[in-house]
């Protein structure tokens, strides 16, 4: 069984669970099916806003997507999730990303 048919089998059981969706949308990423990839990581964001991961990947995502004032948008959002969370590493990859796009 492929890894996205697996992750929607884990899914079914725990529908809720950030971690599965996330891992779905990056696998939807690697196939080129970014609407439901971007879906995934929009719908994971809204109802944990904490999970600082999907913000660097979504905006990525939207970045590709040619949505890049967007993307700048869920980078700054991640910007502070990442800043409240205490976690420098996202952060600072957050902040490069959303400076890299802003110039």
């Amino acid at each position: 069984m492929d890894r996205i048919s697996k992750l929607k089998e884990y899914l079914a059981n725990t529908p809720e669970d950030s971690f599965l969706k996330h891992a779905l949308a990056l696998e939807y990423i690697k196939v080129d099916n970014d609407l439901d990839a971007r879906d995934l990581l929009e719908d994971v964001l809204e109802k944990d806003p904490n999970y600082i991961g999907s913000y660097y990947h979504l905006g990525k995502l939207l970045e590709r997507m040619n949505d890049n004032d967007l993307a700048l948008q869920w980078y700054a959002k991640g910007l502070i999730a990442s800043k409240a969370a205490g976690d420098t590493h996202s952060y600072n990859e957050l902040q490069s990303a959303y400076e890299e796009l802003a110039d």
